[in-house]
């Protein structure tokens, strides 16, 4: 009897952590929200709140597809400074160049989307790892960038551009209305469609997807233009939320954009995830964000968490399966 138990209670151990992952971030989440109420006053202001979702927006929407490529057991180290691109872009097309609003945006959608497709489409056609396409395309990118720019801030955008990242009657925020549109978007496509089913094949077995006859070059170049398309839609709320645009406006968002999929129960390593988490990853990011802003804490040591708390979270991931 007492060898016959040791199984169940195995499995019972399990299936209790396993409910404890799955409700992890959102108990962090709580704890963080409690500890912070208590530590700074400040923070249960509806303002305050206004501020951590208008925050939040940014690297939500990158994290989103990012996501979908970290599913896919890919990386995408260019963000930052594709979204510089995109959104200077969108600024002096509007600007220096004196074309309609609407369609500088489009620009810069067609620029972000274009270069994540060209990014799946070396990385597939030449077997380049991905984090090294992507590292030499964030130089490339932002080069490009300070090219357009010519160093400077391109200021004085029209209302129909910072539309996305201001706010309506001076206190809604418009930026997480936008984010909540692009996680239905992006949670649709994982769960609904042939990208989302493809991209968690390829992150669990790459050789059985390609022995399936599935092309896997094909949906590695939708994936990371799926990623373009997030990073120029975030672009778009950025320009809005400093109204101008430069070439260093996305300068370390990359590393914002992993740690909110990864604090958001993403494997890293691929074939596991989901939008929810990233959602929440995103909040926890914003929370912690905004009350070490409250409490004065120095901007070096807010850069130097985030890093430390994504190598934390992976050991433990990595700890956990082994």
């Amino acid at each position: 009897m007492v060898t016959a138990s040791r199984p169940l209670e195995r499995a019972t151990i399990r299936d209790s952590i396993a409910r404890f992952e799955h409700f992890g971030p959102l108990l962090a989440l709580v704890l963080l929200v409690a500890l912070m109420s208590v530590l700074s006053t400040a923070f249960l202001n509806i303002q305050n709140i206004s501020n951590i979702l208008q925050q939040s927006s940014v690297n939500l929407i990158l994290g989103l597809g990012m996501t979908v490529v970290i599913i896919s057991a890919g990386i995408d180290l260019s963000v930052g400074s594709v979204l510089s691109l995109a959104g200077s872009v969108m600024a002096l097309m509007a600007i220096a160049w004196g074309v309609n609003p609407f369609v500088g945006i489009l620009g810069g959608i067609v620029v972000g989307t274009g270069i994540g497709m060209l990014n799946g489409f070396i990385i597939s056609s030449t077997g380049i790892p991905d984090f090294i396409m992507t590292l030499g395309m964030l130089s490339a990118a932002k080069g490009l960038a300070l090219v357009l720019t010519r160093g400077l801030p391109v200021p004085n955008l029209p209302p129909a551009m910072v539309f996305f990242g201001s706010q309506l009657f001076d206190t809604i925020p418009v930026a997480p209305f936008v984010a909540l549109a692009m996680v239905v978007l992006v949670w649709y496509l994982l769960n609904f469609s042939m990208l989302g089913r493809v991209a968690y094949a390829i992150g669990g077995n790459r050789e059985a997807v390609k022995a399936s006859g599935i092309s896997v070059g094909t949906y590695k170049v939708l994936i990371y233009g799926l990623m373009g398309f997030c990073v120029s839609i975030a672009a778009l709320v950025q320009v809005g939320r400093i109204y101008s645009a430069n070439a260093l406006m996305g300068e370390g968002l990359e590393l914002q954009a992993i740690a909110v999929v990864i604090i958001g129960g993403t494997n890293l390593f691929g074939g596991e995830g989901g939008v929810g988490g990233t959602v929440l990853g995103a909040l926890i990011m914003g929370v912690i964000s905004d009350g070490l802003n409250l409490l004065d804490v120095s901007a070096f040591w807010q850069t130097f968490f985030v890093g430390a708390l994504i190598v934390l979270i992976v050991v433990l991931d990595r700890m956990r399966r082994r």
